[in-house]
């Protein structure tokens, strides 16, 4: 059974749905191997140990190698939270869609402009070695050390890099595969190398390894350690790209977050290994190839090239291919920093949190296109931008990357645990990988980034720039550009999740604040709002309360999200309510309610001139909506469905829930088939369930969803029902979903035969006295003496009335729950007006009376006749 409607869609190239895997990528482009190798690749495994083992050195000494193996920590953490994550949702949005879902779009929001930060910053400091390291190679020293050049090659290394992006994710694949293996081989015959000749060709600055470089207590202080690790961190980053590319890997739940933890042991083993072959040759003296020589800081590979291969012959080779692998890392890294943020600004815009147009597709390479090309260009920009201004503000907003790389690891870490709150308690697998390694991940992070943005970035002397700021004074540039940055991303979150806020402030306004009680039902309700910003749709439910005593049950729900959606919810609500006091049949109601919407697209339609093409924002077409009346009297439910909606029914004592076979209407607006009502036979604490189909197909099975539903309730049917809710959302939606669901629970009631009286007259004028006195008899045994003038005078006339006017038997019924109903039913089809009587009419003033008498009245129209029904207010003390 399909329950979800297609809508028209556009001719232009847009990803064709926000859910993931469906938004038009080329799904299964990628394996095992190839997620890892992007995994790998992203790291830029020779040009991160090039431009931060100088820096780890500096700060803890002989230690280095322990901070590269203590760092991978909290890295392996975070990688277990993707992993978690990417499980049960694999969206190439990652960090943005994973903290959209657990903790809101603002946050979410937030999250995916972290991940855009530290990738357009540090595209730019890639773009500069590429240039740089480039020149080198082809021995162009004096144009790797002009600006100008550098700028220039450097934005040709981008736009190579996005073209090689642009034609398809298989094509970066392969040339990730190969470029890493090229990476690694050196890296390996470098490291291997300069151990061999550490114990056989002892060169002057050779030290033999020791155990104390393993050992953290040995760190010189707390200060050390933690600035080693913030610089070690960096050195990690990168492998959340395998998950990024989750929805063009085969078997997109597992293998991206199986790659990730894989590629992050591979990086540890490849760091440790290179650290210590390279501490082990070079020392850590502050002069000449010595790790801790400041002037070499920036690049420590390429000073101990010609030291370890040598500067002749096979060696000069080697010495220049260590160089060609720093330039190819950079460049495999540049590639592959692309990737994740495109795939992040295109999910951001298929969950319509960015422009639309960012989330087109190319239809033959089945890539982001407007995301792709954009990011190119606006890493360019950035690029420009630094190098124009000075090298020192581009060095220190490549240092400002870390803080965002920890705010986004961080929030993912969190995001995963309180994603999975409710399930960490159901095995200690969960409380492990679920809870407490992705929130000690999490943590972590938040650490390493309070420390660094507010301590040790903060320092003026630290990085080389420093900015006087108002009321702070002299702040270290780094902190400034890196905060700055973060808090760009707030502003601009403010304003592009402006719609969801009304949105949503709009759907809770319209929607039952709560439910009142009613003498026919226990009602209770959910209403869950999806997880992105364009989540907030047209999902309604509603309770009435009818005449007699009867109850009007309704679920919708309109296709479409945002302001739209929800303003379209509220006219459709006011209009089932308007329709539902007119005690409508529930199919006649629908056919009255399909009317109104069918007129409504009508006329705006023409409003846009000859043709009547259908207005792009005419969200009231193909709602679906399922109604229903059920009367405490008689048990009787009756139902009718617009579209695809469905109920469930559970009786008390059968313990099985089933789906009643509702005969088939068209969705409102669309039109077909007439709608047809559907009779029900109910015994008391019966469960009535009515929900829209985001309850039930957040499982991505439709029949799963029905079975599970049907399960839970029949399971905790003798539960409270707001418990009983609160048990279906938590099993159905364990997290947020991709769609809104609405959910409304009723248990039934039914009178006893004591607060029910029921009499059937003759067309008999004589039987009007009769009638009379039957009323006041029972209103006596009712103890409501003070109702028997009033209720004496509504039957006479009532029955007069019918007698005269409609001929047939009479029927009168007497309800006595929260108020006293008389109820007249007749043979007629005419309803009686209102009116003033004029002073020389004889008649007309009855019913006039009877409306000032009474609390409310009105009449309901039967397969038989009508009936005329009044209320009054019990006496004090009777209710």
């Amino acid at each position: 059974m399909r329950i979800r409607g297609s809508r028209a869609t556009s001719d232009a190239p847009l990803a064709l749905d926000s859910g993931a895997g469906r938004k038009g990528l080329k799904a299964g482009a990628l394996g095992m191997v190839s997620s890892v190798a992007i995994g790998m690749a992203s790291t830029a495994p020779a040009y991160s140990l090039a431009a931060t083992l100088g820096l780890i050195v500096a700060a803890v000494g002989l230690q280095a190698p322990v901070i590269t193996v203590l760092a991978f920590i909290p890295i392996l953490l975070i990688a277990y939270a993707y992993k978690e994550l990417n499980a049960s949702n694999a969206d190439c949005g990652t960090t943005f869609t994973w903290a959209t879902r657990a903790f809101g779009p603002r946050t979410g929001w937030m999250g995916g402009w972290g991940i855009i930060v530290a990738d357009i910053l540090v595209m730019a400091n890639l773009a500069a070695i590429a240039g740089i390291y480039g020149f080198r190679l082809l021995g162009y020293h004096s144009l790797a050390n002009n600006r100008l050049w550098t700028t220039v090659a450097g934005i040709v290394w981008i736009i190579v890099m996005t073209a090689i992006c642009f034609v398809g994710i298989e094509v970066s694949a392969a040339v990730q595969r190969w470029l890493l293996f090229f990476e690694m081989a050196v890296l390996v015959l470098f490291a291997v190398t300069a151990l061999v000749k550490v114990y056989t060709g002892n060169p002057r600055t050779a030290i033999h390894l020791s155990p104390s470089w393993f050992n953290p207590l040995h760190v010189p202080s707390t200060e050390a350690l933690t600035a080693g690790l913030l610089a070690a961190v960096f050195i990690y980053w990168g492998w959340d790209t395998a998950v990024t590319v989750n929805e063009e890997t085969a078997d997109s739940t597992r293998i991206p977050g199986r790659a990730a933890v894989i590629s992050t042991v591979l990086l540890l083993i490849t760091y440790a290994l290179v650290a210590t072959s390279a501490q082990a040759f070079a020392g850590v003296d502050s002069a000449g190839i010595g790790l801790g020589n400041k002037d070499n800081a920036g690049d420590v590979l390429s000073g101990l090239g010609s030291a370890v291969f040598g500067s002749h012959g096979p060696g000069l080779f080697l010495s220049k291919l260590l160089i060609l692998m720093v330039l190819t890392s950079a460049a495999a890294s540049t590639q592959t920093t692309i990737l994740p943020m495109a795939r992040t600004v295109f999910s951001m815009a298929a969950h319509k949190a960015l422009p639309s147009r960012f989330a087109r597709v190319h239809r033959r390479f089945l890539t982001p296109t407007w995301s792709t090309v954009g990011m190119g260009l606006a890493s360019i920009a950035l690029f420009v931008l630094l190098a124009a201004i000075s090298r020192d503000v581009l060095a220190d907003s490549i240092e400002s990357v870390g803080l965002a790389i920890a705010f986004y690891y961080g929030l993912t870490g969190f995001a995963c645990v309180w994603y999975y709150r409710k399930v960490l308690t159901r095995s200690s697998g969960d409380f492990l990988f679920k809870g407490l390694l992705p929130g000690l991940g999490g943590l972590l992070m938040l650490f390493l980034f309070c420390y660094a943005a507010f301590d040790v970035y903060a320092d003026p002397h630290y990085g080389a720039t420093s900015i006087d700021l108002p009321l702070i004074g002299r702040t270290g540039g780094v902190t400034v550009v890196g905060l700055g940055a973060l808090m760009l991303g707030v502003v601009l979150m403010l304003v592009v999740t402006r719609e969801h806020t009304a949105a949503l402030r709009l759907q809770r306004s319209l929607l039952p604040h709560r439910l009142a009680p009613q003498t026919a039902v226990e009602p209770a309700s959910r209403y869950v709002p999806a997880d992105s910003r364009s989540g907030v749709g047209g999902d309604w439910f509603d309770v009435i309360p009818l005449s007699g005593t009867r109850v009007g049950l309704v679920v919708g729900e309109v296709i479409g999200h945002g302001l739209l959606a929800a303003a379209t919810m509220g006219r459709l609500r006011t209009g089932v309510r308007v329709l539902a006091r007119l005690d409508l049949a529930p199919d006649e109601l629908l056919a009255r309610l399909d009317d109104l919407v069918g007129q409504t697209a009508k006329e705006r339609a023409a409003a846009h001139g000859p043709g009547g093409a259908r207005p792009q924002g005419d969200e009231a077409l193909g709602v679906a909506c399922l109604y229903a009346v059920y009367d405490p009297v008689s048990g009787q439910c009756s139902m009718a469905r617009a579209g695809h909606s469905l109920a469930a029914v559970l009786e008390p004592d059968s313990g099985v829930a089933d789906y009643p076979e509702l005969p088939p209407g068209p969705p409102l607006g669309v039109g077909g088939l007439p709608y047809q009502s559907m009779d029900l036979q109910l015994a008391p604490d019966s469960l009535i369930a009515l929900f829209t189909d985001g309850l039930v197909q957040a499982t991505g099975d439709l029949d799963a969803g029905l079975r599970l539903l049907a399960e839970t309730l029949a399971q905790y049917r003798r539960r409270p029902l707001e418990e009983l809710c609160d048990r279906a959302v938590a099993t159905l939606l364990p997290g947020p979903a991709n769609d809104d669901a609405a959910l409304l629970l009723v248990r039934t009631r039914m009178l006893s035969e004591h607060q029910v009286a029921v009499w059937e007259w003759a067309a008999d004028p004589a039987q009007v006295a009769d009638a009379r006195t039957a009323a006041t008899g029972q209103l006596g045994a009712w103890g409501l003496d003070d109702l028997a003038f009033t209720t004496e005078l509504v039957v006479s006339e009532l029955v007069t009335n019918a007698i005269r006017y409609a001929g047939g038997p009479v029927k009168v019924r007497l309800i006595r729950e929260q108020t006293l109903i008389c109820e007249v039913s007749d043979t007629g089809h005419t309803s009686p007006h209102l009116r003033h009587a004029a002073l020389d009419e004889e008649g007309g003033r009855g019913l006039f009376i009877i409306a000032q008498l009474a609390q409310q009245w009105g009449t309901r129209y039967t397969p038989t006749g009508k009936t005329i029904w009044v209320e009054q207010a019990l006496p004090t003390g009777e209710v």
